[in-house]
């Protein structure tokens, strides 16, 4: 008999009235629950115990449906076909070559129902001359073991709620420890995929929040860095790959390591930007992905930078004295990606002796507002940054601030991948 598929992993329902859904497996109907004790079984508080009946693994699969919790299986139903791999009867032969026959395995059928439902609690149900047998039953993966001999309603009922706790509890038990383990390896692959900063030696704070759109990602397509080169030069730069698959996180990933080591041997301008267009052409796995890209370069003395925009939102600088602007964005080059001869020009830009200067991709300006479709945009954004200035809020905490704002007028979790980056002087 062909073993029906596992059932989803997830664990039973519990019923409305608080009650249990008992499925006994055994060949003869009438035997072990018969009789007014059995009937008058209670679960929990005194609810019911619903009992289904199946004498095969083919009765068993159409009656177990949500509402059950727990499976009584009697451990004498017959074997329908040999485990080890041979056909009923076929024999096999010894290493002396004598044909013997291929020995049953007396806790097939438990297996076979504990892969048909390995989210439900499964007690074993034996003769007492066959402890040996019922004991294995438990190390092979039933939640206990009764003896048909001194079964009744009241043994029946306090072994089934015990068994369906058991399995809630290992359940819950195998979901911590998939979250902790999923969470270890997240944290692992970020420190390996995120970027450090490398601003040994200068006097800007850096601060940074990075979220995925998709659900479960540890990177989307957006990417960003920031580096000091021997001169004293602070080069910080944002950018964000359009799409949202594991493709595009592996090329956002792809860009920023190029921009990064070329940055540090000292390529700038159009030279930098070219090569990191050749890189996405290679990398990419669609001719149709680009990137959008913005690179500020920060003077040894803090007080100027050159900004480069390749189709990405321009930066907000925030100053002492001056209302929060977002640095000139009319002027900028085409995406990496989209044009073969393109040029991207350079603009200077005053910076002052204190600034706040926030680089973003689009995922924190295209969050809804409300119930409508009316999006938060760059004006949005400037309003909402300049009212926590306003509440004192710098480095971290305006980052923080920030990023939960955008989720909560969004009124749901952001799908697109936003990433935020903060240098800040004085």
């Amino acid at each position: 008999m062909p073993v029906p598929a596992p059932r989803p992993a997830e664990p039973p329902a519990a019923l409305p009235d608080g009650g249990l859904t008992l499925l006994v497996i055994e060949d003869d109907p009438g035997g072990s629950l018969s009789g007014p004790d059995m009937a008058a079984m209670t679960g929990a508080a005194g609810k019911p115990v619903r009992i289904r009946t199946a004498r095969n693994l083919t009765e068993a699969a159409r009656l177990l449906t949500d509402d059950v919790q727990c499976i009584l299986l009697d451990l004498a139903l017959p074997t329908a076909d040999c485990p080890t791999g041979a056909a009923p009867g076929e024999r096999t032969l010894t290493p002396s070559g004598t044909a013997t026959a291929a020995p049953p395995d007396e806790l097939d059928t438990l297996r076979r129902v504990l892969r048909l439902a390995p989210h439900h609690a499964v007690l074993a149900l034996t003769a007492e001359a066959d402890a040996e047998r019922a004991a294995e039953a438990v190390r092979v993966g039933a939640q206990d073991y009764l003896f048909r001999d001194e079964l009744d309603g009241r043994v029946l009922s306090r072994a089934i709620r015990y068994a369906v706790e058991r399995k809630r509890a290992d359940f819950a038990q195998r979901q911590l420890t998939e979250t902790r383990l999923r969470a270890q390896e997240n944290a692992r692959l970020e420190r390996g995929l995120l970027p450090h900063p490398l601003l040994a030696g200068s006097d800007l704070r850096f601060a940074a929040r990075y979220r995925p759109g998709r659900s479960r990602a540890l990177l989307g397509g957006d990417f960003y860095d920031t580096v000091r080169t021997p001169d004293g030069t602070v080069h910080a730069m944002i950018g964000d790959v359009c799409g949202h698959g594991p493709d595009e996180a592996a090329l956002g990933v792809s860009l920023r390591i190029a921009w990064r080591a070329l940055t540090l041997a000292g390529l700038c301008g159009d030279e930098l930007l070219d090569t990191l267009q050749q890189v996405l052409e290679h990398e990419r796995a669609d001719a149709e992905i680009f990137a959008t890209l913005c690179t500020v370069d920060i003077a040894p003395d803090g007080r100027s930078a050159a900004l480069c925009l390749a189709g990405h939102p321009a930066p907000l600088l925030v100053a002492p004295g001056r209302a929060p602007a977002l640095l000139p964005q009319d002027d900028g080059g085409p995406a990496l990606g989209l044009l073969a001869d393109a040029r991207w020009p350079y603009r200077e830009v005053e910076l002052g002796d204190a600034w706040s200067l926030m680089m973003y991709t689009d995922g924190l300006i295209e969050g809804k507002v409300g119930a409508g479709t009316r999006r938060l945009g760059q004006e949005g954004m400037i309003e909402l940054i300049t009212r926590q200035v306003k509440e004192g809020l710098r480095g971290e905490e305006l980052l923080e601030a920030a990023v939960a704002e955008v989720r909560a007028l969004n009124g749901e979790e952001l799908t697109d991948d936003l990433a935020v980056l903060l240098l800040e002087r004085g």
